[in-house]
């Protein structure tokens, strides 16, 4: 059975989507960046991280299959938001941007560690959005532990006006991808 390292609902949805059985393990791994400035390099560090931690903790499982989603936008790295004021902060960020959202996974078999890991970039651009438009979302509470302070899957769409790439990798998992690293690691659904 697989082990989702995850506690996200979007990354459930995505893997149950599919068929798949898994149980949701949720990591403990301090999601800091650390004064990491590359967000290619931090979203894969933390899906190894998080990989690891549940590797290490589960039994029972034969794959294990971790996620973690960033995005960076005018040079600066955004996760999840602390607060409304920061949600409002990034949005405004984000306005009238091209940003790239990197999530990055790792697939590891727990019979003996190995792990396959990778990135994917979607470019995502936003129009430019208002103050009304920042608060009327920021009420929806839909902001709360989503990176970049939104959910595209959610009503955060009609900002978007272009979408280069996997719409499931801004969601939080490309999941092509990690099943293929699941599957080369031998793991069958």
């Amino acid at each position: 059975m697989l082990a989702l390292a995850s506690s996200s609902p979007r990354r459930r949805e995505l893997i149950a989507a599919r068929g798949l059985v898994f149980d949701v393990v949720p990591p403990d791994v301090d999601e800091d960046p650390r004064g990491e400035t590359d967000p290619v390099r931090l979203a894969g560090t933390l899906a190894r991280r998080k990989a690891a931690a549940v590797l290490g903790a589960t039994s029972g499982h034969s794959h294990v299959l971790a996620a973690d989603t960033v995005v960076w936008a005018r040079g600066e790295i955004l996760g999840k938001p602390v607060d409304d004021d920061d949600a409002r902060r990034m949005l405004r960020l984000l306005s009238g941007t091209a940003q790239r959202v990197v999530t990055g996974f790792s697939a590891a078999r727990t019979s003996d560690g190995r792990m396959l890991s990778g990135t994917v970039t979607t470019i995502v651009v936003m129009r430019v959005l208002t103050e009304d438009d920042i608060d009327g979302y920021v009420a929806t509470r839909e902001h709360e532990g989503k990176a970049g302070a939104y959910a595209i899957q959610e009503s955060a769409d009609r900002f978007v006006t272009a979408l280069e790439g996997p719409f499931d990798n801004v969601v939080g998992l490309p999941v092509r991808h990690a099943l293929a690293a699941l599957t080369a690691l031998g793991y069958t659904p």
